[in-house]
């Protein structure tokens, strides 16, 4: 059964760091764009990060760019987010997902996690 469950979410101050990771199951990450999605309370999902299936590169947020650092390895099925100077417009429920493309893996996503809450105060 195809899974992926994310860990490593909390409570970080502004200008914090934290590290998200992603473990999967079921399936060959080498054979999807994977990344990471978030959503915030009533707005609509962001993409953050995804690794394309196609050149294996990783595409970044606008929001998120030189921030945010997405990892990989293959072998383990893992997956990671590194993230910096957190504010409170990074506060959302963090998801890693899987799909035939990146421009799938945000909102039709084949395979995606429960989630992760970050939370940045104000």
């Amino acid at each position: 059964q195809e899974q992926m469950v994310e860990s490593g979410g909390g409570l970080v101050q502004p200008g914090g760091s934290l590290r998200l990771s992603c473990a999967g199951s079921g399936f060959r990450f080498d054979d999807y764009s994977i990344g990471w999605f978030r959503q915030a309370p009533g707005k609509t999902r962001e993409a953050v990060v995804c690794i394309s299936s196609d050149d294996r590169l990783a595409y970044y947020g606008d929001a998120v760019k030189d921030r945010f650092s997405i990892w990989v390895d293959a072998a383990k099925n893992s997956l990671g987010l590194h993230m910096k100077d957190l504010t409170a417009d990074d506060a959302a429920v963090y998801y890693c997902a899987a799909a035939q493309s990146c421009q799938r893996v945000t909102y039709e996503p084949t395979f995606w996690g429960q989630g992760t809450p970050v939370t940045v105060p104000t």
